[in-house]
């Protein structure tokens, strides 16, 4: 497992962030605090030191979390899901917002790391128009860096990327400067002007309905919807630019598929499901259409990651830290700590089949089993299910460390934290004593 933040070029500075990681997996999950989670005057001063010190910086955790993500993608499709979530909003013209580009297993939806994380600030400053600003100065680049930088999982190995997001990317140059052999799959958000004179709307209407099916929503009441699922080639005219020098960088037409996924008779006082999914795909059969619906909904990921960080875990939006490079660095650190949560909580009961390296370093799987073995009781339920090397039966074993029984349910988050940080104590003992060499 990633156990530290970053490098920083100073060990005092990389035991600071494995101490705030540790910290934030033990007892941030009930709410930041620095006074709890230092535990003692040392400790708070520790946390304090290393996100108010010039030289950490949210640049070097993500650069560390990639570098681990990188490490595992070989062979796998790759869905980059972002998405910007607030973290201090005045409701006017002041905030902080983090807008982080996850990486997650297309097959079975686990969570691989993250990518990137951006930050953005409003101040009061003023600005001119968007419409008078080139891509390059305005908060919407936020979406095509991060596309951008999801060649590096082609790079390393992934078998297909496809970049998602909701309707605030739909950008003319989401599509246009996509990289090569890189997939976009954004929710339309505009009735956008089409090659052959019509509307992006009016098609979706008119297209031959591919044939039914059933979507269960993962927001709200979670109830499964009746859709109806239409899908069509298209070519999306460019928009107007303020500039000659801004139109002529982009190209006049981008081909796309749209997949029209459409509520069926939905419950009375229930607004309908209606997604019009734009997307580099190729979609001709239902069964295309289906796979493009089930990819966007892949996007609840990150909604989780995000509810784990604020009011159902972290809570980093009451943190009362006013500056923005100290809070910019807790909230990378918290960033980080909810991926390991959900990391751990996917794969809980097997079903995904993730090695444990997903989450734990290779050289220390030997020992960490060795330690769950002296965790089984006599009867059957006490004994690890889970195939040697699994994430599921790392998580076992946090799970019994964190105080399950193994009889009652499954481990809920919060024992798997505990339990997780007593593993970490443990293998760090361990190594210190050089009892076992684990490299």
């Amino acid at each position: 497992m990633m156990t530290n933040l970053g490098r920083f070029g100073d060990k005092r500075l990389r035991d600071g962030g494995a101490f705030l990681l540790e910290r934030l997996l033990d007892s941030g999950h009930d709410g930041i605090s620095i006074a709890a989670m230092g535990d003692d005057r040392a400790g708070q001063l520790k946390i304090k030191n290393f996100l108010h010190n010039p030289r950490v910086s949210p640049a070097e955790m993500v650069a560390t979390a990639r570098a681990h993500l990188l490490g595992r993608v070989e062979g796998c499709e790759v869905l980059v899901i972002q998405d910007t979530t607030s973290l201090r909003d005045d409701g006017n013209k002041k905030g902080l917002y983090l807008h982080p580009a996850i990486a997650v297993d297309a097959t079975d939806g686990a969570l691989l790391g993250l990518l990137t994380a951006d930050f953005l600030v409003r101040d009061e400053t003023p600005r001119l128009h968007c419409n008078k600003r080139d891509l390059a100065q305005k908060e919407s680049r936020r979406w095509i860096e991060a596309m951008e930088q999801a060649q590096d999982l082609l790079t390393a190995g992934a078998s297909g990327v496809t970049v998602i997001a909701d309707r605030e990317a739909d950008l003319y140059e989401m599509f246009a400067f996509r990289p090569e052999g890189i997939d976009v799959l954004v929710r339309a958000n505009h009735n956008r002007k089409l090659a052959d004179g019509g509307w992006l709307y009016n098609a979706c209407d008119t297209m031959q309905e591919l044939g039914c099916s059933q979507v269960k929503l993962q927001s709200g009441s979670g109830r499964t919807a009746n859709v109806a699922l239409r899908a069509g080639p298209i070519s999306i005219r460019r928009p107007k630019r303020n500039r000659a020098s801004w139109a002529a960088a982009l190209p006049a037409y981008v081909e796309l598929t749209v997949v029209d996924v459409r509520e069926v008779d939905p419950p009375t006082g229930v607004e309908p499901l209606h997604w019009r999914l734009l997307t580099t795909r190729t979609v001709e059969t239902l069964s295309d259409a289906l796979k493009v619906a089930g990819l966007y909904r892949r996007r609840w990921v990150i909604e989780q990651v995000f509810r784990v960080m604020k009011t159902q875990g972290f809570d980093i939006e009451a943190v009362p830290i006013q500056d923005n490079a100290p809070l910019k660095n807790l909230a990378c650190a918290t960033l980080i700590a909810a991926i390991h949560i959900q990391q751990m909580l996917h794969d809980r009961d097997g079903t995904a089949g993730r090695p444990m390296t997903d989450v734990f370093e290779a050289a220390d799987q030997p020992v960490i089993e060795a330690i769950g073995k002296s965790l089984e009781g006599k009867t059957e339920r006490q004994r690890n299910p889970h195939p040697s090397g699994s994430l599921a039966h790392a998580a076992w074993i946090c799970a019994r460390l964190g105080g399950w029984n193994g009889y009652y349910g499954k481990s809920g988050p919060i024992v798997l934290i505990r339990g997780h940080v007593k593993l970490m104590t443990m293998l760090e003992g361990i190594k210190r004593s050089g009892l076992v060499r684990i490299r």
